[in-house]
């Protein structure tokens, strides 16, 4: 089987040969899905607005439709990010501004409306996606009332911090030993 990391794996690096399954719970994966979804759709806003303002009959809004894009590829970037969270929140929010901008353009002169009302079921089962996954990657923090472990005793020094202070002395002393060596070495004619 075929794995693209090993295009980019150097001369006697091991090779992929399966791979296991993930270790990314399935929120990290709706969140990656929905950042990646994110970045494509403000693409498509940023660089042919004219081309999503024409589908919804909302000619003349080129600009919101771009300035969105550029929302749209932040809350991605960020969604893909490690604080995830803050990405996804900022989709939601986003959706609720474009079901605000896709209402304004329901009106009875709109021979599009029917695209409208398309858009806005999209957006509806979008934002359920974007709240749920912001939902479950939320930080955990434990209880209030949970007792912090706390650890006095330990110095972080495996051996313990006598075994690195005789490990100190001994270093230092063979130090000062090579020196006195050496300058004895420097007086010999």
């Amino acid at each position: 089987m075929f794995h693209f990391s090993n295009i980019v794996r150097t001369k006697g690096d091991p090779k992929i040969v399966e791979g296991g399954p993930s270790l990314k719970r399935s929120a990290d994966q709706l969140a990656r899905a929905l950042g990646w979804f994110s970045i494509g759709l403000g693409v498509v806003e940023l660089f042919a607005p004219r081309r999503v303002t024409e589908t919804l009959g909302m000619e003349g809004q080129e600009t919101l439709v771009r300035a969105f894009g550029v929302r749209e590829i932040m809350a991605g970037i960020m969604s893909l990010s490690v604080d995830k969270n803050a990405g996804l929140w900022a989709r939601v929010g986003g959706d609720g501004l474009d079901a605000a901008a896709l209402l304004s353009g329901l009106t009875a002169d709109n021979p599009r409306k029917g695209n409208i009302a398309l858009a806005l079921l999209m957006v509806g089962g979008i934002a359920m996606l974007d709240y749920r996954a912001a939902q479950d990657t939320k930080p955990r923090r434990p209880p209030r009332d949970a007792r912090r472990k706390l650890y006095p005793t330990r110095s972080g020094f495996p051996k313990g911090i006598e075994s690195v202070r005789t490990a100190a002395r001994q270093i230092a002393s063979h130090a000062g030993h090579n020196e006195v060596k050496q300058g004895d070495e420097r007086r010999v004619p």
